[in-house]
């Protein structure tokens, strides 16, 4: 009972000055999400926002989605195959409408992806999202239900890149007041919008002529419950606080260390999915010390992951060896493993020449700190001295992302997130010679040359075979400290039903209801 009181204190004062949107309207059930960041946009061709797209893609669908155990399935689109190595063919459902009313046809599917890949295209900017859609060249009607998707080449993963692209009516422009379509929505999704309040909430009615989503996500039908509300509350401590206090029924990113709290509470418990994002600590290839494979191997066996993993993060990772998310598309299970081995650490270094070790600097953003700090203490019984140097996150990208290497960067604690689930959103920008997301400053030209066969390699079992080989030699050459892939971790309320997060990160509210 004590502890019981305690945490509802700790409630009170940590969602004093909470606002927690419009009130319902009498005997509407309503689901209140605490939402870790507010939407930047309610254009969907507007943005590269994963928070974002949580938020729309409950007004927004797209032509295809995906299952709860993130296999394709149909959507705005009834069906689709593929035509030639280059030409896709989609049929759209029947009976479906905008939240205005207007009846969805081929034509908006047009509309939508030729707002996405044609420059200048929205009021003459260019949709940031343009190159989520690679080769996409040009998007065909054939009558009102029939849509072909023409590539300028091969690109086995163009369906899996159409979940994350959510279709608008013909001519959309969000045209109004504030920013136009910054604040206004029109889409087919389970929910249309009330109002947004920039930086308080996202406030969203059920649509009562939803079609009902797709087949292969059961239940098909109008969302469950009648208002759902995205609660801006970018504070950790102030999220849990309205949980346990019962002012929302969902809250995101909850962090580790408060785990025990949110399940020691009675009303509340936690619920977890692995993520989309691998975690590693790039090493600058390009300079000395790490341009010795050597020295980046120590590296790797003299960090015990497993112990940061069960002390840091609460257990909620799986270890990593590679780059891919034992989920995505062509992971090696088989890749060695760099088990925690100090002696063979030391024999790395002294064998590099580095007998009494060696001083390096991590750099790293703040969120991250506390566990730089840990793999820094833990290096440091091999011999790699590593001081950890805070910075924000855009001065780090500059710094890392650029054509060349930096001369005064050593290491850098990072991420990089791969929704699709697919090697070419996440090995190919990280890890080809200067991919934009190279920030390990890493070549070797047989892993450029197995990356740009598999990206095009439509046979699905030699596409996979290719990437195992990939990371097999990724794996030898240790361009990174390989680390782990975090779970996402949310707390629900125990009146939540029919609803579990997503490895999409998405958070889709349709089935969810409340007892």
């Amino acid at each position: 009972m004590r502890l019981r009181t305690t945490l509802l204190a700790a409630a009170v004062a940590a969602t004093a000055g909470v606002t927690l949107g419009a009130p319902a309207p009498a005997g509407a059930q309503e689901l209140r999400v605490g939402f870790s960041a507010d939407a930047l946009t309610l254009d969907p061709a507007n943005h590269r926002n994963r928070e974002t797209e949580t938020i729309i893609r409950n007004m927004y669908d797209g032509v295809l989605t995906r299952t709860p155990d993130m296999q394709l399935a149909p959507q705005l689109a009834e069906g689709w195959s593929q035509t030639s190595p280059t030409t896709y063919e989609f049929t759209i459902r029947d009976g479906v409408t905008f939240h205005d009313g207007s009846a969805l046809t081929a034509q908006d599917i047009k509309y939508t992806f030729d707002r996405l890949i044609q420059d200048g295209a929205m009021n003459g900017q260019t949709s940031p999202r343009k190159s989520l859609l690679g080769p996409l060249d040009r998007v065909e009607v054939k009558g009102d239900r029939t849509v072909v998707f023409t590539l300028s080449e091969p690109w086995p993963i163009f369906p899996a890149m159409l979940p994350f692209q959510e279709v608008v009516p013909d001519g959309f422009t969000g045209a109004g007041a504030e920013g136009g379509a910054n604040v206004t929505s029109n889409g087919t999704g389970p929910f249309k919008l009330v109002e947004w309040r920039k930086g308080d909430a996202v406030i969203m009615e059920r649509f009562e002529d939803y079609y009902g989503g797709s087949p292969d996500n059961p239940p098909v039908g109008k969302a469950c419950v009648e208002r759902a509300i995205f609660q801006i509350i970018p504070e950790s401590a102030s999220r849990v606080a309205a949980l346990l206090a019962g002012d929302v029924q969902i809250i995101n990113e909850l962090p580790a260390h408060a785990m025990g709290q949110v399940e020691n509470n009675p009303d509340t418990e936690v619920l977890t999915v692995n993520g989309t994002r691998t975690f590693f600590v790039a090493l600058n290839n390009a300079q000395p010390p790490f341009d010795d494979p050597r020295v980046r191997k120590a590296a790797n066996y003299a960090l015990d992951k497993q112990l940061i993993i069960d002390r840091i993060l609460n257990g909620t990772a799986t270890p990593l060896n590679g780059v891919l998310s034992p989920d995505a598309f062509g992971h090696n299970p088989d890749l060695k493993e760099y088990g925690h081995d100090l002696e063979k650490a030391k024999a790395l270094l002294a064998e590099a020449g580095h007998e009494d070790g060696l001083d390096v600097t991590m750099d790293v953003e703040g969120p991250f700190k506390d566990t730089a700090e840990a793999i820094a203490s833990l290096l440091s019984k091999a011999g790699i001295r590593a001081k950890v140097q805070v910075a924000e996150s855009a001065i780090l990208k500059d710094k890392w992302r650029s054509d060349e290497a930096p001369e005064d960067g050593q290491m850098w604690l990072t991420s990089w997130g791969n929704g699709s689930l697919d090697p070419v959103g996440i090995f190919n920008p990280t890890l080809t010679t200067g991919g934009r997301g190279n920030s390990a400053h890493y070549s070797n030209p047989e892993v450029d040359a197995l990356l740009e066969q598999a990206a095009t390699e439509m046979d699905q079992e030699k596409r996979a075979a290719l990437y195992r080989q990939a990371q097999e030699i990724v794996n030898e050459d240790a361009p990174w400290i390989f680390l782990w892939l975090p779970q996402d971790i949310y707390g629900v309320s125990k009146r939540l039903t029919n609803w579990q997060p997503s490895a999409d990160s998405r958070i889709n509210l349709h089935d969810a209801c409340l007892k």
